[in-house]
């Protein structure tokens, strides 16, 4: 499965994750800008679960994940579709695309800080109908309080904009 982390607004969402990932007894995988994995950090990272990633340059990371989750028995990514811990017009849309690809489901999880608990939520297959899927991920966070409630993106797909024209 491809856990959405949302709402993504501070550095402290990733302990958090791992505590509640220890609580749920999963083991996670999760990608991070590759300058983060450095010749000491990175035995480290890729044992929690790191997949360390080139940001600068399209590496059809879609197919690569998409890959190993086909090849493993079980397997579970955790992507913060903002892509980022501030304010976006809208999520990138990987996280769809390799739910579409291995023929997943999304599930959707969040950290909020107002209440002070960690939650696995929805879970759907995506149909490949953006707008409908996209409309009940929306519906599932609405509510949903990040560190930095003013940091929190816009649940939109630029595909939902594109598939408009």
């Amino acid at each position: 499965m491809v856990v959405i982390a949302a709402p993504h607004t501070s550095n402290w969402d990733f302990l958090y994750l791992f505590a509640a990932a220890y609580s749920f007894r999963m083991s996670i995988n999760w990608l991070g800008k590759d300058s983060l994995f450095s010749l000491i950090l990175s035995p480290f990272l890729k044992y929690l679960g790191g997949i360390p990633v080139n940001r600068s340059k399209r590496n059809n990371m879609v197919k690569y994940i998409a890959d190993i989750i086909n090849s493993s028995d079980q397997f579970t990514m955790i992507i913060p579709p903002a892509g980022t811990r501030s304010k976006t017009d809208y999520w990138k849309s990987g996280f769809y695309q390799i739910t579409l690809a291995a023929q997943i489901p999304i599930v959707c999880g969040y950290l909020d800080y107002k209440e002070k608990v960690a939650c696995l939520g929805v879970s759907l297959i995506p149909t490949g109908n953006v707008r409908q899927d996209m409309d009940r991920i929306r519906e599932f966070y609405c509510g949903r309080n990040g560190r930095h409630p003013e940091n929190t993106s816009r649940i939109r797909l630029k595909e939902e904009d594109a598939n408009r024209q």
